[in-house]
């Protein structure tokens, strides 16, 4: 199982104008314009004369702090990890502002010296674009500011789209120096990542009739529909699961509605436990679901979310007879699109071992709150999916070095590792925050988790936990966050929720002594 991150809608920058429109068509919501006497935002923040800011997102607290996302254009081009969160007092004044970069935004030029890149024919099955552009995008490049790492570069960033090895849609992000031409950046953004479900038994199905027959929609959470890929590796005009009866799926995977059984109660669970636990309606809090199509490509042991196609994606696995459709992959992959909408961890380094374990965390607590006896809540990744053929978890929490390559305790290559195992760290912490070190048994799993110099930490318990990791998540992490930052940004969230006094602080300080984050 791989997992996913941003999947931009880029397109070629020329003026302000163009990117504007390009960041509204992506999602984004516009500065309104200022009022007679208001500051400009980017003003305000001390940003150079030639920087504007874009709002992306706004959330405001039960006291009334707003915080507010902002993108950063210069001289009218995107800044890639130039984003900001702005938080402000119930009465406007600024308390707190957390940037990707802390760099100057500045370069010499914004004319390039080299021409765009041609991108075409670079990615792994060009030529078959046409079959997977349901799920993926091929875009051309477009100009922009790179500032994720070190001094800001004007560059090119192009969209390549194919299809990896293992069948994946790709969606190919490649950053270039617009001078020398040097690849500064290139990541992967497609990443894998009443009915009876093979994993979590009979269970309630949403659906509606129409013309004498039941389709797979849940129009009490956005009108989620569930569609058949015919175990096809792309293509268009894929149907929504039918039925003659509201009855669908026999918990055996011979029977093609089983998984879809599973795909439209992981959606419907995951809604849930956004909407009911942190007041958020949908992935990307505007109300409208995401949809998901189960039975892609053939033997496919993979899932993955995609931002392009605003959907998730889940294959059969070893012999068409083990789909990605158990619970906590369902919430583990949807929670890649809630950190795209908000924080959009870079998938790549530290903050790309972020990315993976809020989607782990995230994964874990929609199973506990499901509260599922097939499918019982636990802190062990993908335990149903029988994913390596060996009826082995993927990742342990409590534990990651478990799996024989996650990382327990953050070290200063741990950036250097794929990011589903310096997923580890983050993990660890979050298991040792709720739980606490030591040996225990919850829901029949027992768990004996280490600290870093074998100091006792504390649980909070799983509910206080996952609020703060939530609230770090929207509203103190940015596209660039490495752990140092995460231990900032969960402080913060935990000072907001329970003031600095708190058992609650002290034990999130704890917890990431407790991984070697400090």
């Amino acid at each position: 199982m791989r997992h996913t991150r941003i999947a931009r809608r880029p397109a070629v920058a020329a003026s302000a104008a163009t990117i504007a429109a390009a960041l509204l068509a992506a999602g984004f919501t516009a500065v309104p314009a200022q009022a007679a006497g208001a500051e400009d935002p980017a003003k305000a923040l001390g940003l150079g004369a030639k920087e504007k800011l874009v709002e992306r997102g706004t959330i405001v607290d039960e006291d009334g702090t707003v915080h507010v996302r902002y993108e950063r254009t210069y001289e009218g081009l995107p800044v890639i990890g130039g984003d900001v969160v702005v938080q402000k007092s119930a009465r406007g004044k600024v308390e707190d502002v957390t940037k990707a970069t802390e760099e100057t935004i500045k370069v010499p030029t914004t004319k390039a010296k080299l021409p765009a890149p041609i991108t075409a024919g670079r990615s792994l099955d060009a030529g078959n674009l046409d079959g997977i552009g349901t799920f993926v995008r091929n875009q051309a490049p477009r100009k922009v500011i790179w500032a994720a790492e070190g001094k800001p570069l004007l560059a090119y960033e192009s969209v390549i789209a194919g299809v990896q090895k293992d069948g994946t849609p790709s969606e190919r992000h490649l950053v270039t120096d617009a001078t020398t031409g040097k690849t500064l950046d290139e990541y992967e953004a497609i990443e894998t990542g009443s009915g009876t479900g093979q994993y979590n038994g009979k269970v309630a199905v949403g659906s509606v009739k129409a013309g004498g027959k039941f389709y797979m929609q849940d129009k009490s959470r956005g009108g989620h529909v569930t569609y058949h890929a015919k175990n096809k590796n792309g293509g268009s005009n894929f149907p929504a699961f039918a039925n003659s009866r509201d009855v669908w799926g026999n918990g055996r995977q011979s029977n093609g509605q089983t998984a879809a059984v599973d795909a439209q109660y992981g959606a419907a669970k995951t809604w849930d436990y956004y909407k009911n636990v942190h007041k958020r309606k949908g992935i990307k809090g505007n109300g409208k679901a995401a949809n998901s199509f189960v039975h892609f490509g053939q033997n496919y042991k993979n899932a993955f979310w995609s931002d392009s196609c605003f959907c998730m994606v889940y294959g059969d696995g070893r012999g068409n007879n083990n789909p990605l459709t158990s619970l906590d992959v369902a919430g583990h992959e949807m929670t890649h699109g809630v950190t795209s909408a908000t924080a959009k961890l870079r998938y790549k380094g530290e903050s790309g071992g972020l990315n993976e374990a809020t989607s782990d965390i995230f994964g874990s607590a929609v199973e506990f709150y499901a509260k599922n006896k097939k499918a019982r809540g636990n802190y062990l990744i993908g335990e149903q999916i029988n994913f390596r053929g060996d009826r082995k978890p993927l990742r342990y929490m409590d534990k990651p070095s478990k799996d024989g390559h996650s990382a327990n305790y953050w070290s200063k290559n741990v950036g250097k590792l794929d990011v589903h195992y310096s997923s580890g760290v983050a993990n660890h912490f979050f298991y040792l925050l709720a739980e606490g070190s030591g040996k225990k048994k919850i829901n029949g799993v027992t768990y004996n988790s280490p600290t870093w110099g074998n100091k006792k930490v504390r649980g909070i318990g799983r509910g206080t936990a996952e609020k703060i990791w939530y609230k770090a998540l929207t509203r103190y992490m940015t596209s660039t966050t490495n752990f140092k930052g995460a231990r900032s940004a969960t402080l913060k969230a935990a000072r907001d929720l329970y003031g600095t006094k708190s058992g609650q602080y002290k034990s999130v300080q704890a917890a990431w002594d407790g991984v070697n984050v400090k």
